[in-house]
């Protein structure tokens, strides 16, 4: 669990925090009041000073009176909610707050729900318009491990992070601060007394209004309805674009003719507005690829890499990675692979919060669309086929390219990602590739995922007699 120290340009910015009560609740014997300067206090040792806003959620017929005016009377508002809604409303407030509220800010969620409900569409967003992320849970979990924060906090330790609990609790006879704020979320209503808000809370006109006009109770994932393929912003127009294409997910299609890929895909960029230079990889075991698919393929300047499937989306992982250090941004990364998800949407996404040195452009390519939205945020995406049926100057790069009748010759590299050898010459290649030294190599491979296979059985069998 990180907690980093603040950025200079949120040290003194705007905090928002929304808090499920139901999930992190007020602990017993603890004084209400305490909450805010406990959040405060964990918040100024990491070197936050910004004006901070509270929302406590829940169904707040269930919360004591002394609970709700010790909240109040620190700023901390509170908002009604039947529980089933609490995490809709939750995020509904957020996405209506970063509309109003730009970067630099803090967002914070007090919730145990945030990597189960809203965790995967919150990593699009932040993908898109960064914010610093905090988060507080009384369990964790991260199911979706894709969104990136700045600081996370055990609730039980958070709540310590000013002073000790002590053994009663108070009760608050002081009218509540001019700064709190009631609210029902299920009737749109909101008022400055506690007093109106159990009024509220037990007239007819609430009770006809949560059965009448309930409030959501699933999230609307916002980014679910951006576009998949947007024009080019100026600063990636010209820029690099480098793809990396697996070759055994998204092979070239039986009589189409290899000398199209690359104009292919350059095509499909152009028609978007790019037009920088295009570099490209195919990975896949080359063993088992026909000489005049690697020769056609490298005639039109892509390279090729042997890696066999255990090691295959690895191989392009420690690429794409090694790429970035090289091209930093502006730049657009292709992905063409069906396990995105699997492999790279997770990890890319996280790089993609993080700071504005990782933040690239990103294009997908995959032989079927995938059955849910990735964690991932892309500029363009295409079912593989569709994509190489988009050229433009076909016949003319074909005849620049090959000779059509000959074999052309090798503008690119050859590589085996297993030996870590090189050459340009497909002839060479082969010869390496049917070498007693490269299948030694690959024989280590799959001994030692074998023993690793095994070790896992063994400790997985250990840790089910123990249960």
């Amino acid at each position: 669990m990180r907690n980093d120290a603040a950025e200079p340009k949120y040290a003194t910015a705007e905090i928002a925090v929304w808090w499920d009560m139901k999930d992190c609740p007020i602990p017993e014997g603890y004084e209400a009041h305490r909450v805010r300067p406990s959040i405060e206090g964990a918040f100024k040792k990491l070197g936050y000073s910004g004006p901070v806003s509270i929302t406590a959620y829940g169904d707040q017929t269930q919360t004591p009176d002394n609970l709700l005016r010790g909240l109040s009377s620190t700023g901390v508002h509170v908002a009604h909610a039947i529980t089933e809604s609490t995490c809709a409303l939750m995020y509904s407030d957020m996405v209506e707050w970063r509309r109003h509220i730009p970067p630099p800010a803090t967002m914070m969620f007090i919730s145990n729900q945030v990597d189960h409900v809203f965790s995967l569409d919150l990593a699009r967003l932040q993908q898109e318009t960064q914010y610093n992320l905090f988060l507080a849970y009384s369990v964790s979990s991260k199911a979706i491990p894709a969104l990136e924060t700045s600081a996370e906090w055990r609730w039980n330790n958070l709540l310590k992070s000013k002073t000790k609990k002590t053994r009663v609790v108070k009760i608050y006879e002081e009218e509540e601060s001019d700064r709190a704020m009631f609210y029902c979320k299920s009737c749109d209503f909101d008022c400055q007394s506690l007093r109106e808000l159990r009024k509220h809370l037990s007239s007819r006109y609430h009770a006809m209004g949560e059965l009448l006009c309930p409030t959501a109770t699933e999230i609307s994932p916002v980014t679910m309805k951006w576009g998949r393929n947007f024009p080019a912003k100026p600063e990636y127009a010209t820029a690099k674009i480098l793809v990396l294409w697996d070759i055994v997910d998204c092979p070239i299609p039986e009589g189409y003719e290899v000398h199209r890929v690359r104009p292919s895909i350059e095509g499909a960029f152009k028609k978007l507005g790019y037009s920088g230079p295009v570099s490209i990889t195919a990975y896949g075991d080359q063993s088992q690829t026909p000489d005049h698919l690697l020769r056609g393929l490298s005639s039109t300047g892509v390279a090729v890499s042997h890696a066999i499937t255990e090691v295959r989306y690895r191989r392009m992982f420690y690429d794409l990675i090694g790429w970035q250090d090289l091209n930093p941004p502006p730049a657009t990364i292709m992905l063409i692979s069906d396990h995105i998800e699997d492999y790279f949407s997770t990890f890319v996404a996280g790089l993609q919060q993080c700071c504005i040195k990782y933040k690239y452009n990103m294009f997908l390519a995959y032989s079927f669309r995938p059955n849910k939205m990735l964690a991932l945020v892309t500029s363009a995406e295409w079912l593989w086929e569709s994509l190489l049926e988009v050229s433009e100057t076909r016949r003319h790069v074909l005849q620049r390219c090959s000779s059509q009748r000959g074999e052309p010759e090798s503008t690119r590299m050859f590589d085996c990602e297993t030996c870590l050898f090189d050459c340009k010459s497909l002839d060479d290649f082969m010869k390496h590739l049917s070498t007693n030294e490269h299948a030694w190599e690959e024989s280590c491979i799959h001994e030692n995922i074998r023993s690793l296979e095994l070790e896992r059985s063994i400790r997985l069998l250990k840790e089910a007699s123990f249960s």
